[in-house]
């Protein structure tokens, strides 16, 4: 697990295809029990107006069991939940999963920090995934 350098984000490379990639986070999201909320496609819209890119897919998942405490608790919260992963290829092929570490950026919302630190586990599992 790499800083890359760009605004605290986690970066961690995968040793598969984009789609493997994808599914491999897709179904442990699922197997975690939280909830795939949305899949946006960013090279499909790209490509939808001309202008292909690479494979970029955003997945947002969580669990509002695990969530709506912390929302409760700092309002302001709901502006960063649920959880974001970043996943895509680069130019020369390569495949990344991206996050940024949550319990930092909740705790700015004033979510306290033990309840800010509980969502380590759910960015946490998607990293063994690619492991």
């Amino acid at each position: 697990m790499t800083d890359s350098g760009n605004a605290g984000l986690i970066e961690i490379a995968s040793g598969e295809s984009f789609d493997a990639t994808l599914d491999r986070l897709v179904e442990a999201i699922a197997r975690s029990g939280m909830t795939l909320f949305a899949r946006i496609d960013h090279a499909a819209g790209a490509l939808a107006v001309g202008m292909p890119m690479p494979p970029t897919t955003v997945l947002i998942y969580g669990s509002p069991a695990g969530g709506t405490p912390l929302m409760l608790a700092a309002p302001l919260a709901a502006l960063e939940l649920p959880l974001r992963v970043l996943l895509r290829e680069n130019e020369q092929g390569q495949v990344s999963m991206l996050f940024h570490p949550m319990a930092p950026v909740l705790r700015q919302t004033g979510v306290p920090e033990a309840m800010a630190n509980r969502l380590d586990r759910a960015q946490l599992m998607l990293v063994e995934a690619l492991s």
